[in-house]
């Protein structure tokens, strides 16, 4: 039996379902086909349970900070498996929700492993799917590892999960994961230790913030270690050891997580019977987000090979994107320029555009303007004694190319100097809004979101000259 719709959508997290929505509301016959529970990374495994977890721990922390200084009588402890209830309340009723929500739209789901029978099919379970247009939003997955006992790590998905935190944690690798899991274990009372096996971890952010950030994670108890790869990880019965070959420690733990990575959940596809190309990271796609070897198939989200950061807003703007050139054609593209990245760390790591590095690279003369931000009320309202900035500015003309930020609202200020980089602002432009009508500013913001570019030069003019 063949069921044939109009779009197939491999995944159902941010970028499938906008896809689904959207191509559904158009009148587009739509099924979606997930073999993981419904609703997709950042809504069960991923950004939204994260940051529940982050979001109390942080809170703590600042209990804490502020009970040195006479505030509070003591600290406040977190309570794991509260912690964790707390985050179920958020992420157990997502699945059935995207279910009922899909059957009440009529769009089809399909749970099961699912992969291409030839361009135009594929095949769930026992049921064949032929479609007009394939959408691949799989998502991604751990990276995988090659040193023996490497079968002994937990994912970040099973990390979320734990009913009790155990008292000793050893994180393999410097990314993400490991940093923002590793902060709320900390404050949870774990001992933690950060294995990374270069120099620098978190790459994508510039190297001097990342230094600061470090210093941070020390304070705050976390062990890490740089150039230490990981060559084995042994179980006793009792305890795991993990083995290193840079500074040949052994390190004892309770628990052992993935924090290595995670690349584009392709493997089950059978791309090569669906005529898709795939790229060393991901499904090789246009400039549409279509294949480039078979014009039926998109790919949206982290399945896109190399071109887009693992971001859920990202996500979104390439189902948008995706939508958009099945109904209408190939017309629209998606800008990578001036995407911020967040780290959902205590405090909080931001970054956009240009480092100082990349921008040199290009052949850009910038000046760094760099400044230590543990002063600020904002950091010292909560007891934050680790903040830092940098700004990258072009030498000639003052304009913003970059910026990366620590501190404890670094995700709200990352998104001004978003929309200042994508706009063309220079520094002089953004000093005078803020210091001239600071009360007015997160109006203008909103007010230029959307705007072309010299109706916003415009309208900064105004601002700084007093007229607004």
């Amino acid at each position: 039996m063949m069921d044939h719709f109009d779009v197939v959508v491999i995944g159902s997290g941010s970028a499938g379902n906008t896809v689904a929505n959207t191509c559904n509301d158009e009148g587009l016959s739509v099924a979606v086909v997930d073999h993981d529970p419904f609703g997709g990374t950042c809504a069960l495994r991923g950004c939204t349970p994260k940051k529940v977890l982050v979001g109390a721990s942080t809170i703590g922390e600042h209990h804490r900070s502020l009970s040195e200084k006479g505030v509070f009588a003591s600290p406040a402890p977190v309570d794991w498996p509260g912690l964790v209830a707390f985050k179920r309340e958020f992420t157990d009723t997502v699945t059935e929700a995207r279910l009922e929500e899909y059957k009440q739209l009529g769009i089809r789901s399909f749970q099961g492993t699912v992969r291409f029978t030839s361009s135009s099919t594929m095949k769930v379970g026992y049921t064949s799917l032929s479609s007009t247009h394939f959408v691949i939003a799989s998502g991604a997955m751990p990276r995988p590892l090659s040193f023996p006992g490497a079968d002994h790590l937990v994912t970040n998905e099973d990390f979320l999960e734990l009913d009790e935190l155990p008292p000793r944690i050893v994180f393999v690798g410097g990314g993400y994961i490991s940093f923002e899991f590793a902060h709320v274990a900390a404050r949870a009372g774990a001992d933690v230790v950060i294995l990374h096996r270069s120099e620098q971890p978190l790459k994508q952010f510039d190297p001097v913030l990342v230094q600061h950030f470090v210093e941070a994670s020390r304070d705050a108890g976390i062990n890490v270690v740089v150039n230490a790869p990981v060559t084995g990880v042994d179980w006793d019965g009792d305890e795991y050891t993990v083995h290193t070959s840079g500074d040949q420690r052994r390190y004892a733990a309770d628990l052992v997580v993935h924090g290595a990575g995670r690349v584009p959940q392709l493997d089950s596809l059978d791309l090569a019977a669906g005529n898709v190309e795939r790229s060393p990271r991901g499904v090789a796609v246009t400039n549409h987000l279509q294949s480039v070897s078979n014009e039926a198939v998109y790919a949206a989200g982290d399945a896109v090979g190399g071109v887009s950061p693992p971001l859920q807003p990202v996500a979104i703007r390439e189902g948008q994107i995706v939508a958009d050139n099945i109904l209408n054609g190939n017309r629209s593209t998606i800008d990578y320029d001036a995407v911020p990245s967040i780290l959902f760390g205590i405090p909080q790591v931001a970054s956009v555009g240009h480092t100082e590095e990349s921008a040199k690279k290009q052949g850009l003369d910038v000046v760094v303007r760099e400044h230590d931000l543990s002063s600020w009320l904002s950091s010292r309202l909560v007891g934050n004694a680790h903040a830092w900035s940098r700004v990258i500015e072009e030498r000639a003309n003052g304009r913003l190319l970059g910026a990366h930020i620590m501190a404890p609202q670094a995700g709200d200020m990352i998104n001004v100097m978003t929309l200042a980089i994508k706009k063309g602002f220079h520094a002089s432009d953004l000093q005078e809004a803020i210091r001239r009508r600071p009360a007015l500013f997160a109006e203008l913001i909103r007010e230029i979101k959307d705007m072309p570019d010299h109706a916003v030069l415009r309208l900064v003019r105004e601002v700084r000259d007093g007229d607004w």
